[in-house]
């Protein structure tokens, strides 16, 4: 037992508090100082008898995630007290009201959103999403609920070494699934990228430590190079009078891991690791000649790739974010991306929506800010939405690539990409994508369902008898438009129910019965319609009509057997199915015979012994195993922690496993026979089904093979790769599975 040193602590604890005083220097006033003091003493007292897992006070969590927000964020004093209170309503006694009593009811509103919803919930249900939701509905009255809790996470996350490994997963999949993408839409470039290169660590421990050792192998190298491409560019902007500074940014390495997933490489093969940033210390009204005339010098020297210029100076993207990118071939036959921008520019990129504040004379980015709280708050409005459904509607444009598009009148709408008229037509006005019946692109007349491109000018033609279809939600991109399409469906389907209801009761009246709240509920129990709006509908649509309901009567009326037991509604008989699969240990053993627990390997990413995984608990199918890396993972964990079971294997070498492996090679006389050989005489492995094309002398393998493990699996691989003309060999994901 670690003996502790409480007066060490203390002295710590304000050594920390000082530091965050000092870094809000500039920021605060005598007043703010008194109410910061106020908020830190509230929170070591609130917080005095508890520690984090770490073994830590648990106030260094809450003055860390303040620092995070003036530091990293650049936000002021009220967000200084919330981020030192967020957790005291949570985790202690003080309520909501002793915070609005002594910090006013701006600082009580902000924590309220902070603050995880208490109460009971069918856990069937994803108690993470309606958290989230919560929190977005204070985000539209204020951003600072947001950047807070970004805070709080980066903080969580920089300092998840201390939980358990099934937490781990949990917390870093949510991260990567939702916090993440905000911190991108919010224009957090710095925190987004923290983020995403902490989830990987968490997620696949094995390939982050592989790319940053690779990093770290190579950056001797990277050095030598930067220090050769960028001497010709610095000389000649120094001619010029320019006053910049010239970096070299590696890429993270969250998006190296992605480019090599997308382009099926290795690392070695990944052109560009590297960017080269110019940041320019220029006036605001010479910005934009100021990076177009160093565009102009970088180019003198080396040539650019026409496919790759980027101008989000002259449109911005919808995150605030301003640069041109260019990529021009360097020394040594090697592409490299250079980034210009300005000091303004590079601080709005780190820092996003707070940096807007110091340049608000001089730019409206932040009405593209508020122009996505409106799009938010368009979709809270429809209070029916399951929480989940509007968490993946939500996320549906968080990370979309954008497009710009024009109306007849010359205006510049952002939208997703692969947007379609439709979802033009609804960014406009909800009623005018109601009554939405085509459009005419670039003066062309185009169906509902066209995709819209980069400057494309949209008009929409609308007619008044117009009105939506269940068949639109197919072809729309953008969660505003799903939402409005549903909200109109279901208030047709609402008005239909009407008249199915007085047509029930007329029905129900030549039965010799009386409509009542318990007789509905019977109906609605026996049709198994989930709802007296449903059972309405369906009255009126003929789907139950009079002969079924006399049915009901006849079944009604028999003479029901006594029950001795209660029967357990479906949440119950979920939460007890989740306790029996986790056992004491809290584990999921595979391979040992369970009784009454039914699990299956899931198809959709085929886990085989040795693989990384976790159990989850569904509704009807029992437990499904699936990998960590997982193409799903990420959604389930993030969603439905609390049905996930930690899982390991027991031995399998007794059991096979269906694996599938892609192989890429120049074509050869007898290559495919050298790759079966090896399969089956050397390595005695059977095979389920093989198939090769070739193109241009290029041939692509796809085999599903039966192994033991992945030590078995990763044999097979090393042995196929010494094969001549074999270029790579990779184990498919179940996105690749299928062999035609």
């Amino acid at each position: 037992m670690v003996e502790i040193d409480l007066e060490q602590e203390k002295k710590e604890i304000l050594k920390r508090y000082r530091s965050l005083l000092r870094s809000c220097q500039r920021r605060i006033d005598k007043k703010d100082k008194l109410a910061i003091r106020k908020a830190f003493d509230l929170a070591v007292e609130s917080h005095k008898d508890m520690r984090r897992k770490s073994g830590e006070p648990y106030v260094y969590h809450p003055i860390a995630v303040a620092q995070i927000c003036v530091s990293e964020i650049g936000l002021g004093a009220t967000s200084v007290i919330c981020a030192l209170l967020h957790d005291v309503v949570e985790d202690t006694d003080i309520t909501l009201e002793d915070i609005r009593r002594s910090f006013g009811d701006k600082v009580a509103s902000i924590i309220d959103g902070l603050t995880k919803i208490s109460g009971v919930f069918d856990q069937t249900t994803s108690i993470q999403a309606e958290n989230f939701r919560k929190m977005l509905l204070t985000l539209s009255d204020d951003v600072r609920v947001i950047l807070i809790k970004l805070a709080d996470r980066l903080h969580n996350m920089r300092t998840l070494d201390s939980m358990k490994r099934d937490k781990q997963l949990k917390i870093a999949s949510e991260t990567l699934y939702l916090y993440a993408p905000l911190a991108h839409r919010l224009g957090l470039n710095a925190i987004k990228t923290e983020l995403e290169d902490l989830s990987l660590k968490y997620t696949e421990p094995e390939v982050y430590e592989s790319i940053e050792q690779k990093l770290k192998e190579t950056q001797r190298e990277r050095n030598r190079y930067v220090n050769k491409f960028s001497l010709p560019i610095l000389n000649a902007l120094e001619e010029q009078g320019f006053e910049f500074d010239l970096k070299g940014r590696v890429k993270s390495i969250h998006s190296i891991w992605n480019k090599m997933k997308k382009q099926s490489v290795n690392f070695e093969e990944i052109y560009d690791i590297f960017a080269i940033r110019i940041i320019l210390k220029t006036p605001y009204e010479k910005e934009k000649s100021d990076c177009w005339r160093v565009y102009s010098v970088v180019t003198d020297f080396y040539v650019p790739s026409p496919e790759r210029l980027r101008d989000w100076i002259s449109t911005p993207k919808a995150n605030g974010y301003e640069s041109l990118h260019t990529t021009v071939m360097g020394p040594d036959g090697k592409w490299v991306e250079v980034q210009i921008r300005t000091e303004r520019m590079d601080d709005i990129a780190e820092k996003g929506y707070a940096a807007h504040w110091k340049y608000k004379e001089k730019s409206a980015s932040e009405s593209a800010l508020d122009e996505w709280i409106k799009k938010i708050r368009e979709l809270l409005e429809n209070p029916d939405s399951n929480a989940l459904d509007f968490i993946n509607e939500f996320k549906l444009n968080l990370f979309a690539e954008e497009i710009f598009v024009f109306t007849p009148q010359g205006e510049l709408k952002t939208l997703p990409i692969n947007s379609t008229a439709l979802d033009f037509a609804y960014d406009i006005h909800s009623k005018i994508g109601d009554h939405c019946i085509g459009a005419k692109v670039n003066n062309k007349l185009v169906a509902l369902s066209h995709k819209i491109n980069s400057g494309d000018q949209v008009e929409i033609l609308t007619s008044q008898k117009q009105k939506p279809k269940d068949e639109w939600l197919n072809f729309v991109e953008t969660a505003k438009a799903k939402s409005k399409i549903k909200l109109a469906l279901k208030e047709d389907k609402r008005k239909i129910a009407d008249d199915g209801k007085e047509i029930l009761e007329r029905k129900l009246s030549h039965l010799k019965l009386t409509i009542t709240p318990d007789l509905i509920t019977k109906l609605v129990e026996y049709f198994k319609v989930g709802s007296n709006l449903e059972l309405y509908y369906r009255v009126a649509t003929e789907a139950i009509n009079q002969k079924l309901l006399k049915e009901f009567v006849k079944d009604d009326q028999k003479p029901k057997q006594k029950e001795t037991v209660l029967p357990k509604s479906e949440s119950k008989k979920f939460e007890e199915l989740v306790s029996t699969v986790r056992g004491s240990n809290d584990l999921l053993v595979i391979g040992e015979n369970l009784d009454k627990i039914d699990y299956k390997l899931s198809p959709c990413c085929n886990p085989i012994a040795g693989d990384d995984v976790f159990g989850f608990v569904t509704v009807g199918e029992g437990i499904k195993i699936h990998r960590t890396n997982c193409p799903n993972a990420i959604q389930l964990m993030s969603n439905f922690g609390y049905r996930i079971v930690k899982a390991k294997w027991t031995d399998q070498k007794q059991i096979s496993f269906l694996a599938g492996i892609k192989i890429e090679g120049t074509d050869d006389v007898g290559i495919v026979n050298n790759i079966t050989k090896i399969i089956s005489d050397q390595l005695h492995v059977n095979m389920r089904s093989i198939g090769f094309e070739s193109n241009d002398g290029i041939f692509e393998g796809k085999i599903m093979v039966f192994v033991h493990d992945t030590n078995h699996l990763k044999e097979l691989i090393k042995k196929i790769k010494k094969v001549n003309g074999v270029l790579n060999v990779v184990r498919m994901d179940s996105a690749s599975l299928k062999i035609n």
